[in-house]
């Protein structure tokens, strides 16, 4: 399976990265979070929004960026509502990591001024703040999963009552 990567620098709000780590565990993305976090790994709120789905996680911890960046290297994409490139218009390639910042601040901006050509914005109003930060991961770990063609994703459902193949038949 391809490999894509969820890079959290410094997330602050639990509630996000539960959401991030299930979003991670549906999808078989791994979740790299940069501290310091603004919670504890055990907490509660964390848990709660990924109850069910921490088994399926691949979740690591690293002290500081500098820490990741010493054992880690590939295709890093930076997100950011300062960035100037649009997120669907970059081919994310296999190993991808995609970064986001702290939900108070963002990414530090020395990072996006260094990588401006992978670093991505998702477009929205020019009037609100942002999106919120476990919604913008989700908004870029598909559009990643979408040009990659969704591998080794389930990509239909059943029903439980009905059958698809009895959807021409009157009832």
């Amino acid at each position: 399976m391809a490999e894509l990567n969820i890079v959290l620098v410094e997330p602050e709000i639990p509630q996000n990265t539960g959401n991030i780590a299930r979003t991670c565990a549906v999808t078989g993305a791994r979740l790299h979070l940069i501290e310091p976090l603004g919670y504890k790994i055990d907490d509660k709120k964390l848990k709660h929004a990924g109850l069910d789905y921490w088994q399926y996680l691949d979740i690591t911890v690293y002290k500081s960026l500098d820490d990741f960046f010493s054992k880690n290297s590939g295709a890093f994409f930076f997100f950011s509502t300062k960035a100037q490139n649009i997120h669907s218009e970059v081919s994310y390639p296999d190993g991808a990591y995609l970064f986001f910042g702290k939900e108070s601040k963002g990414l530090p901006e020395r990072l996006l001024f260094e990588h401006k050509d992978t670093s991505v914005r998702i477009p929205m109003m020019d009037e609100a703040r942002s999106l919120n930060l476990s919604n913008s991961v989700a908004v870029a770990v598909y559009e990643v999963l979408r040009q990659w063609n969704y591998p080794e994703l389930l990509c239909s459902g059943e029903l439980r009552e009905y059958r698809w193949t009895d959807a021409n038949n009157s009832f």
